[in-house]
């Protein structure tokens, strides 16, 4: 090869850059790009690991937690799960080692209820106490015990099945107070009946107390009663002969309207909620 086609050649190379950066710079700009294909995953917002589910209802870490799977000591809807990285959906009950468990954050509201709103948590029936409470929490909490549309007064919401147990399942129950205003005057002989207790259709009825309202007329009484619903108490006038007009629930446990007004809540304080706990 002459000089002359060698210095040609030499030219040629040296234009490119002569070395191999520019033989890969040119594989970078003729390689097709390769598009990243989407991953489509099956996860659901509305869903959480169990173990984190557990952690989060403050039983214990996600690690304890998986032990504890492990060893059946949790349940979801009422079939034991043992399976790691098992998922549940927050409105599924888990129990752990019996006792149901939220990952909710625990809210306890009190609300002075006024007239004409049910004590339901189903839509369609209309205004609910649910309405009253919408803005209170984030959390899930439920009414526990009911109160009619046209009955007013203090009811309680929590997500907390401890306290639902205090009012529901314990054998002392919690007492509340009502205010309540019949038709007619309440006659001694039927106050001290209610007193002492009776039956209604073979069913033993009772109450902790019951007595005429001070410095009213003797149609107004106060009543108090650890059963959660105000069904027995319009049983128990029904059965004998009178009608109410206004029943008000004005104490639950120790707890009462004060600075509550009427439709309005307010979250209970940490000494309330351990004083419920405590009884």
């Amino acid at each position: 090869m002459s000089k002359q086609r060698e210095h040609k050649d030499k030219g040629k190379t040296s234009g490119r850059g002569g070395n191999s950066s520019y033989k890969k710079s040119y594989v970078r700009r003729n390689t097709p790009i390769k598009k990243k294909t989407p991953q489509i995953t099956n996860s659901n917002p509305d869903e959480i690991r169990l173990n984190k589910y557990i952690a989060n209802s403050g039983i214990c870490s996600r690690r304890d937690a998986d032990m504890h799977i492990s060893i059946g000591s949790v349940t979801v809807n009422g079939k034991v799960i043992t399976q790691m990285g098992y998922k549940v959906k927050l409105d599924d009950e888990v129990r752990f080692d019996g006792s149901r468990i939220s990952p909710e954050k625990k809210a306890y509201v009190l609300l002075n209820k006024p007239k004409g709103f049910a004590t339901t948590t189903s839509e369609g029936k209309g205004r609910t106490v649910m309405d009253l409470v919408a803005n209170a929490t984030n959390s899930r909490i439920k009414p526990i015990g009911r109160l009619g549309r046209n009955s007013t007064g203090l009811l309680l919401f929590t997500n907390d099945d401890t306290i639902v147990k205090r009012f529901t399942k314990s054998q002392k129950g919690v007492a509340r107070l009502f205010h309540i205003e019949l038709d007619k005057n309440l006659k001694y002989e039927d106050l001290k009946k209610i007193k002492d207790g009776f039956k209604i259709e073979g069913k033993e009825i009772s109450v902790e107390d019951i007595s005429y309202i001070e410095k009213a007329p003797k149609r107004e009484i106060g009543l108090k009663i650890k059963n959660i619903g105000n069904t027995i108490i319009r049983t128990i006038f029904d059965h004998l002969n009178y009608d109410i007009i206004r029943l008000d629930c004005v104490m639950i446990a120790e707890l009462t309207k004060k600075d509550i007004p009427r439709g309005h809540w307010k979250h209970l304080t940490e000494q309330e909620v351990n004083n419920l706990k405590m009884l």
